[in-house]
């Protein structure tokens, strides 16, 4: 299989190769600063009750504070909010004051214009390798007819016209 190196490049590239949806996900943290992450590691889990995933990486920033944190929004981008993909991914401090957001009823930063947001509260976290996993309820859910902004070889863009026919 080869050595560990060529290990991890072949995985990223069969892990690149699947195309994903974008989300950015957001929280407050201790103090109510907003924070928020660009984060492709988001899944549906189960029905009933509504919950979903996504995983942090224990190296980013905010790690410890996303873990601490009671709610979070999964802000599923659109199509045209490229720029926040990139935004999110960036090592910009202060993120916020870059872009369109609000404090939604149930206090979680909703960025502004998103595909969907489902605010959730914070059910179990699972350590996993060099990554949490956070399994969310689902405790609202805001949709936009919107097309959807994917993340395919390391490229994000939205849909060909064409697909749709």
């Amino acid at each position: 299989m080869g050595s560990k190196i060529e290990q991890v490049a072949s995985f990223k590239e069969a892990m690149g190769n699947y195309p994903t949806g974008v989300t950015v996900v957001t929280a407050f943290d201790a103090d109510k600063k907003p924070m928020g992450l660009t984060v492709n590691s988001f899944a549906s889990v189960s029905l009933e009750p509504l919950l979903i995933l996504w995983s942090i990486d224990k190296r980013v920033s905010t790690y410890s504070d996303f873990l601490d944190a009671e709610k979070f929004s999964v802000n599923i981008l659109a199509a045209d909010q490229s720029e926040l993909c990139t935004l999110f991914s960036s090592r910009v401090a202060d993120r916020f004051s870059q872009c369109d957001w609000k404090e939604s009823d149930l206090n979680l930063p909703v960025l502004s214009n998103s595909l969907a947001v489902l605010q959730c509260k914070t059910v179990q976290q699972i350590e996993a390798g060099d990554h949490t996993i956070l399994i969310g309820e689902v405790l609202d859910i805001q949709n936009e007819s919107k097309e959807p902004l994917l993340y395919h070889r390391r490229t994000i863009g939205a849909i060909p016209e064409e697909f749709y026919g």
